[in-house]
């Protein structure tokens, strides 16, 4: 009978995404990914045979789910404005603020396979595509409201680079107070 892991997935995935987040792929070694899995080179290699590349796109397996409890709300909520701010909260939360990095912006950069840049696409395609459905059910046309998504996408992302480039979340934070007006009106 095989040993349960000494570290459950998401606990190691989340920890793995601390790494790719900072990093990116290319920058991520296997070293600074085990010591921060707290995994020795072996037991990750055991969970992860396919090595780094497997590596990140569990973590993208993982963002992928926290994405769809930070949309839940502008999904499901049958109010589009008070779904969207709902989920805006939920996501300002997540990224601290604006502070912390994003995944979905330093793992694909320079390096990262194929796969990995197609899973971390579908999860920016997901983001998107819950913001255009908002905006549609708000009542925006099929192409306005792809596009509002688009641009809402685009400015949530700038806010997160411009938190890492100089420390602070105020372009962030700005972008989901008026992500429901951008979005809907």
């Amino acid at each position: 009978m095989a040993r349960p892991p000494s570290v459950q997935d998401d606990e190691l995935f989340d920890r793995l995404a601390e790494v790719f987040r900072i990093a990116g792929y290319e920058g991520a070694s296997l070293g600074a990914l085990a010591e921060a899995a707290q995994l020795r080179r072996a037991s990750l290699y055991h969970r992860f045979p396919d090595g780094k590349a497997q590596m990140a796109e569990a973590v993208l397996g993982r963002v992928e789910r926290l994405f769809d409890w930070l949309l839940e709300p502008m999904r499901t909520d049958p109010d589009p404005r008070a779904g969207i701010s709902g989920s805006a909260q939920r996501i300002g939360e997540f990224y601290g603020g604006g502070l912390l990095p994003c995944v979905l912006d330093t793992l694909p950069l320079s390096g990262a396979p194929d796969g990995v840049r197609r899973k971390a696409a579908g999860v920016a395609e997901m983001w998107i595509a819950a913001m255009a459905d908002a905006a549609r059910r708000g009542g925006r046309p099929a192409g306005a409201a792809r596009a509002a998504g688009e641009d809402a996408f685009a400015r949530i992302e700038g806010g997160l680079v411009y938190g890492r480039l100089f420390g602070r979340g105020e372009p962030f934070q700005r972008a989901l107070a008026e992500l429901p007006a951008l979005l809907l009106d």
